[in-house]
């Protein structure tokens, strides 16, 4: 099983970033997928999740309306496109299969300056 994050990055308070998580080694089209994030001497936090096929779509509280999760399964490609963003969502962001990151790849740092 393979989880690569990536399209982090610096950006300003307010502005949108566009991550993606490229999968491989399982059946992704058969899975719940998530995003989960650790901010710095923080523990795993959920940020968001999508079911595999009918497009339901969980959020946290503090993302809620600001972050947009979704998922390509002929590409094995899951997204998360996140606006307004705040310092306080600066974490390395990973995608896992499950909702405690647990099941998590390689991260993707994103750093919000004030």
């Amino acid at each position: 099983v393979q989880l690569q994050a990536s399209g982090g990055g610096l950006v300003q308070t307010g502005g949108s970033l566009r991550l993606s998580c490229a999968a491989s080694g399982f059946y992704f089209s058969g899975y719940w997928m998530f995003w989960v994030r650790q901010a710095p001497g923080k523990g795993f936090e959920f940020v968001s999740g999508i079911h595999p096929r009918d497009g339901t779509t969980r959020y946290a509280d503090s993302v809620e309306g600001r972050f947009t999760v979704s998922r390509d399964n002929a590409k094995n490609t899951l997204y998360l496109a996140m606006n307004s963003l705040k310092s306080e969502d600066t974490a390395v962001y990973y995608c896992s299969r499950d909702s405690w990151g647990t099941m998590r790849g390689q991260g993707t740092q994103v750093t919000v300056s004030s």
